[in-house]
């Protein structure tokens, strides 16, 4: 695949996409998982593969889940990751939708299996939804970061380089071999608030979706989310004003944030915000 592409829909022309996230490490909340399982509900996706789980996951960590079925029949649910494909209205390109738990070993030969999954579609870009633990409080917007794979990647798309050095997930890895075979990878991280970390948190989740929307360049059916996003922080807030505490913390919070944020008060940041609102009631 081409890294030289001078911006993001250079890799949108007419080769899938894939956007992937994974339970585990990388998942705060469970906020980037909801992600697919959002698209793959509203873009009526289509299973097309599976990994065994048996080379990858240790079952006394990832235990597997026992069901019942309609007709009482009891059924295990094993813990591994799926491939959707799907075709989204008004997308010049189809996408594939991953959906994982981080693996217990072997990260090499997994993501292995899941790139060669990739280059069999022509894949030209990937896209991994995260979520991560930070100092921000519920009640301003989720902050979401874009992070490419490598420097030349990061100034061809004007993204903000990543200064992060330390431990990292199966989203990391799978943006270093996409690397090493020539494909364009990069992450969106959702950072959520770390006091009410307990999933679900729909308001990332919808944060993610919104980031999701302006690189495609598509409408992303909602549904439910706006209305659950909501009802989240109308909860958080009944909870923080029962605690003295938790209160005056999300308080220092925002002030911070707002601080912060005054720079990106401007004409030209409503504009561009208002300009995004518009073209999504043009495309419903």
């Amino acid at each position: 695949m081409n890294l030289e592409v001078k911006s993001i829909k250079g890799y949108l022309a007419k080769n899938p996409v894939a956007i992937c996230s994974f339970l585990g490490w990388n998942d705060a909340g469970e906020t980037a998982s909801n992600v697919i399982d959002h698209l793959i509900e509203v873009w009526d996706a289509t299973e097309i593969a599976s990994i065994d789980p048996d080379n990858y996951y240790d079952y006394q960590v990832a235990r597997p889940r026992v069901r019942l079925s309609d007709e009482g029949e009891r059924i295990i649910d094993w813990p591994t990751t799926r491939i959707f494909l799907a075709d989204p209205p008004g997308s010049p390109n189809s996408i594939l939708l991953v959906q994982g738990i981080e693996p217990n070993m072997r990260w090499r030969s997994y993501v292995a299996e899941i790139l060669d999954i990739f280059d069999d579609y022509e894949t030209s870009l990937i896209i991994s939804c995260g979520a991560l633990l930070a100092d921000a409080p519920h009640t301003r917007p989720v902050p979401v970061t874009t992070v490419a794979a490598t420097v030349e990647l990061t100034e061809n798309l004007d993204f903000e380089a990543s200064a992060y050095e330390g431990p990292t997930g199966i989203i990391g890895v799978i943006q270093d071999a996409a690397t090493d075979r020539e494909m364009a990878s990069i992450s969106l991280w959702a950072a959520i608030p770390h006091y009410v970390s307990s999933p679900p948190n729909p308001k990332g989740t919808l944060a993610l979706i919104s980031k999701l929307e302006d690189l495609l360049d598509i409408p992303i059916p909602l549904d439910d989310l706006v209305d659950e996003s909501r009802a989240w922080q109308d909860g958080v807030d009944e909870l923080a004003a029962e605690d003295e505490e938790i209160s005056e913390y999300v308080t220092r919070l925002e002030s911070t944030v707002d601080a912060s944020d005054l720079p990106e008060a401007s004409g030209e940041a409503i504009a561009r915000e208002f300009e995004r609102y518009l073209k999504r009631r043009t495309k419903d």
